[in-house]
């Protein structure tokens, strides 16, 4: 005989993101198994993230942008350079080529970085070039006082008041540096260089990376990393730590947050954390609930991996353009565990870039864009949320579904589709509807230029009472909502069912 009605309520669905790793009937309603297009909003729930707005005027332009910065001279003005197309540009609405005479460009990877009012590009197999107010962008041989040979590096770092460049075709083993506040001077002054080879914990690695954190130079290989101490005075500095069996996978595939390095290992997304009292550097895995994914999107990628860290959206996002897909780690409240809450977007941009100004732009194919809106490129996205399968505390009796009530925020106008399924299906019964038109009252870009959304609750909440059917041991949910140029938040989910016989 039937029991009386039972209700399970998922409030704030989502809200510690996805976890594709644990045994689905045993993981709480918290996590999601699917969570795309999506973010975890201040309030702690899952909701859409903003769109992809083309900014530049792409007419005519093959720009294909994939690389992007901005630069801040010293007098404050500030210049947006960009890649593509093998030619660099300046501007946002319309691109500029200044490419320099003579140069021989093959590929946009550039790895760009300033240094004492001057902007910096170096890039494997490429010679160098240097942008000065005064100057204009020039090939740093044609420079006025340069001196030496800036190697043709992969990266260039620019901390502790000088440039450092590594990764350089047939020698991986060694780090140049420039003079103090002079990166055109790479012979005399303090400029020098360092062979890791002796230095490796494992005896032999490759230079990937490097980033500055603290007072430490971090220098990142395949399968290890150094930590150097002193990196303001290279000529003293000393090895402060090592780390083996990991490393970065590539070049740009790591973020500083301020407070730590995060980056992108084999073995998953990896947070370094300085421990300078005990002389140590404790890993944790930040990506522990989407591990397998990550690792499998890692040894896939034959292209460009790009993370970055934006501190207005408190997330970290990491590309995988072969999987065409983009995972965002909210960077607010970590899990227990110390891992991050996770979501997935469909959107990929092939480079960031975050404006003095606190604006986030894209490379896309299309040229420059930014992260504003709720449209991608004029066009509606789909946010997908689905719960894990559900048991209701007994996954020996049948449920029976009779009723879904459904509290979200936002979305004024859009289309959504209520999911639910049984015993592990991948076909789904929906029940379409439609958001109740609204004017919602909140501080947005425009007046307040605030990133963060606040919703009037009173005139933007909907709530949506929709039957169901079927019956099956354990339940699975989901909402599909159309984004149309609104923000969209779930709030509440109130899963109403009869619990039956034992099966």
């Amino acid at each position: 005989m039937a029991q009386p009605l039972q209700n399970i309520t998922i409030s704030s669905p989502a809200f510690a993101g996805l976890n594709t790793q644990g045994s689905p009937t045993e993981l709480p309603p918290a996590f999601a198994s699917v969570a795309n297009n999506c973010i975890i909003d201040k309030k702690g729930r899952i909701a859409a993230r903003r769109g992809e707005t083309l900014l530049t005027d792409a007419t005519g332009l093959n720009t294909d942008i994939k690389s992007v910065y901005e630069f801040v001279a010293e007098d404050g003005t500030t210049t947006v350079f960009s890649a593509g197309n093998n030619q660099i540009y300046t501007g946002v609405t319309t691109l500029t080529d200044v490419t320099p005479a003579g140069a021989s460009i093959t590929a946009d990877n550039w790895s760009i970085a300033s240094l004492a009012n001057k902007l910096y590009f170096f890039q494997k197999d490429h010679e160098p070039m240097v942008y000065s107010p005064a100057n204009g962008l020039e090939l740093i041989t044609a420079a006025t006082g340069y001196s030496g040979t800036a190697q043709e590096g992969n990266k260039v770092l620019a901390a502790f008041g000088r440039l450092w460049v590594m990764d350089i075709t047939g020698d991986r083993k060694t780090i140049y540096w420039s003079d103090l506040l002079n990166g055109l001077v790479w012979d005399s002054g303090s400029a020098g260089s360092i062979d890791l080879t002796e230095v490796w914990p494992t005896g032999y690695d490759v230079v990937v990376s490097a980033e500055a954190h603290n007072d430490f130079l971090v220098i990142f290989g395949e399968s290890s990393v150094l930590v150097y101490r002193g990196g303001n005075d290279p000529a003293t500095m000393s090895l402060s730590d090592s780390l083996v069996n990991i490393g970065l996978v590539q070049r740009d595939a790591v973020a500083n947050t301020g407070k730590d390095l995060v980056f992108l290992d084999n073995s998953g997304v990896r947070s370094l954390m300085r421990t300078v009292q005990e002389k140590s550097s404790p890993i944790g895995d930040i990506s522990r609930n989407v591990n397998q994914d990550i690792k499998t999107a890692t040894s896939i990628e034959n292209g460009v991996i790009k993370m970055h860290y934006n501190p207005e959206n408190s997330f970290i996002l990491l590309t995988f353009p072969r999987s065409s897909k983009t995972y965002c780690f909210d960077t607010r409240f970590p899990l227990e565990d110390g891992s991050l809450r996770s979501t997935t977007w469909s959107l990929v941009p092939q480079a960031f870039c975050r404006t003095s100004s606190g604006l986030l732009y894209f490379g896309s194919a299309d040229g420059i864009s930014s992260y504003s809106n709720y449209l991608d490129l004029s066009a509606t996205y789909v946010m997908s949320y689905f719960s894990h399968p559900l048991a209701f505390g007994d996954s020996s009796r049948l449920k029976i579904l009779k009723k879904v009530n459904l509290t979200t925020e936002g979305g004024s106008g859009d289309n959504a589709v209520l999911n639910w399924g049984y015993d592990y299906t991948s076909s789904f019964k929906k029940q379409q509807f439609t958001i109740r038109d609204f004017n919602p009252a909140y501080f947005g870009e425009d007046e307040y230029n605030t990133v963060g959304v606040e919703f009037n609750e009173y005139e933007a909440l909907n709530r949506e009472k929709i039957n169901t059917s079927g019956q099956g041991v354990v339940v699975t949910v989901g909402v599909e909502n159309t984004v149309d140029g609104a923000p969209f938040a779930i709030q509440e989910i109130n899963i109403h069912a009869l619990i039956g016989r034992m099966v």
